[in-house]
This record gives structure tokens, C-alpha cells and sequence, in this order.
């Protein structure tokens, strides 16, 4: 449906399904300048002549904020013979402060696909549901799903216009598409797209890393992944403040992904401390 300007001249408000993803974000949805500029013209004087002179300000003053919205997390990912393991802490930091101590930080896309996130909270809830829409969409279509690197593949796409704007999203991408084996994927906001079988990402990562190089191995049982998940989570929460207060873990394989119960660190810490008591 189309509306009518002044001149009696049609303003389209929709842009075209198959085109969409060669809009950059700005002009994305918006009304097409060279159709609708005589319309925009008349609606700015129009606008201009209803003020009284001198209001709006010409500009005003900016706001500094009271603190750097500086963040940090923890989140991992990783294939054994067993599927795919990705776990995550779920302490949501701003500079100094826990604005949530139980936030999710792994977010279910499809029953076979998940993602950790790591960024800004609001920023990767988002672009989850967005991808989860297309995936449903894509799947309606053509009735089977999309695969996990076809997935990677979109949202790297998606994001990749707003490559230098303040967006922040960071997410691995796990999941099991029907083959023998599952796959992970790193998806950025700036357009990364890596294809791996160990990723760690977030403030924490250096520290994780240091416990998953020297643990990951194909043949791990379950039990052993989720522990050594835990684990890194763990050792990455006691270095790095921005992360912290428990641990999710997921399980995906060819039947779909399971979540394990939340488990609070201080047990982990507790546990450690009798550890090294009973050493002394």
C-alpha cells in the first residue's frame, strides 16, 4: 500500500524482500529520496514556520556519561567426539558494577543450534532473535533447516553494515546439522566469520584458554567435557573480575541441545580451598 504526498505523487514505504541485505542499515526501511524529497521538503518548512523563533536549538549541549560503559565476560565452545560443549559465566558487568549476577549468556537459536554471546547484552539478545527469524523463515520455505555454517555465514552478513558503529556482538555459533560431525563457528559485528573446533571469547578468554589447550581432546567422554568446561569457566572467573557468579553449560549433538543445571561458583571455590588445605 502506498501513500500520497502533496503533489499526488505515490510514496513507497516497503523495500523489496530479495533486496533488503543491500540496504545499508541507514536507508533500510526508510522512504526513497528521490521519490519522496518534494514531500520531505514541504514537511521540514512546514515544521520550521510552527516553532517560534529560535526553538528548537540549533544544537545542544552533550551529556558526558558518569562512567566508561566498559564489559567483560567469560564464554567458551568446543567439539569432541561426543558433539559440541559451550559453556559460559552469567555476571553482566558495566565498568564496576554486576548489573545482573544471573543473566543467559547462551542463547538457543533452533533445536540444534545455540550461541554464547559476548558484548553488549542488548545488541546480542537482538540479533539472536533476528537470526533465529530468518533460520524459521528459511526453514518454512525450503522445509529443511539451514546449515550451522550457512547460519554463520547470514549473520556475518547482517552484521557486517554496521562494521564501525557502536554495535558489539561476539557469538559462537554450535551446532549439529545432521552429519557425523557438528560444527562451531565465530561470528562478529565487524563481519569475522571464523570456522574452528575451540573458541573462547569475552575479558576472561586468555584465562580459559589456558585450561582448555591442555584439556581439549577428541576423546573425551561427556562427564569429562562438561567438567572441563566448568573448570576453565572457573579459572577465567577467579583472574578476571568482569566475570563470575555461575556457569551454564549445553550440550548439543545429533538429537539437540540439553542444558545441564546452573551451577554457582563459589562450589568450585570451596571445593578448591579444601583442595589445597588438605595439600598443606
Amino acid at each position: 500500500m502506498a501513500l500520497q504526498d502533496f503533489s499526488g505523487s505515490p510514496l513507497h514505504l516497503s523495500v523489496p524482500a530479495a533486496e533488503y541485505l543491500s540496504e545499508s542499515p541507514i536507508q533500510f526501511g526508510q522512504i526513497n529520496p528521490n521519490i519522496a524529497s518534494n514531500f520531505i521538503n514541504t514537511l521540514h518548512q512546514d515544521l520550521v514556520l510552527s516553532f517560534p523563533p529560535g526553538f528548537p536549538p540549533s544544537c545542544s549541549p552533550s551529556v558526558p556519561l558518569p562512567f566508561t560503559m566498559s564489559h567483560g565476560t567469560t564464554t567458551l565452545a568446543f567439539i569432541f567426539q561426543g558433539g559440541v560443549i559451550a559453556a559460559a559465566d552469567t555476571r553482566s558487568s558495566c565498568n564496576g558494577l554486576v548489573a545482573c549476577p544471573a543473566s543467559q549468556k547462551i542463547l538457543p537459536v533452533h533445536s540444534h543450534l545455540v550461541g554464547t554471546t559476548s558484548g553488549t547484552s542488548a545488541d546480542c539478545a537482538l540479533w539472536k532473535r533476528i537470526l533465529a527469524r530468518e533460520l524459521r523463515l528459511y526453514q518454512l520455505r525450503h522445509g529443511r533447516r539451514l546449515s550451522t555454517a550457512g547460519a554463520a555465514k547470514l549473520l556475518a552478513h547482517m552484521l557486517h553494515p554496521f562494521k564501525g558503529t557502536e554495535l558489539c556482538v561476539a557469538a559462537t555459533l554450535c551446532g549439529w546439522d545432521g552429519g557425523e560431525r557438528p560444527s562451531l563457528y565465530y561470528v562478529c559485528s565487524d563481519g569475522t566469520r571464523l570456522q574452528g573446533e575451540l573458541f573462547s571469547v569475552g575479558s576472561g578468554s586468555p584465562y580459559a584458554y589456558s585450561v582448555l589447550d591442555g584439556g581439549v581432546r577428541w576423546g573425551l567422554t561427556v562427564e569429562e567435557a562438561t567438567s572441563l568446561a566448568r573448570q576453565a569457566v572457573y579459572r577465567a572467573t577467579h583472574r578476571d573480575a568482569y566475570s563470575g557468579n555461575c556457569v551454564d553449560v549445553y550440550h548439543i549433538t545429533s538429537k539437540g541441545w540439553a542444558r545441564r543445571d546452573r551451577e554457582e561458583l563459589h562450589r568450585q571455590i570451596v571445593q578448591q580451598f579444601k583442595t589445597n588445605v588438605s595439600q598443606c
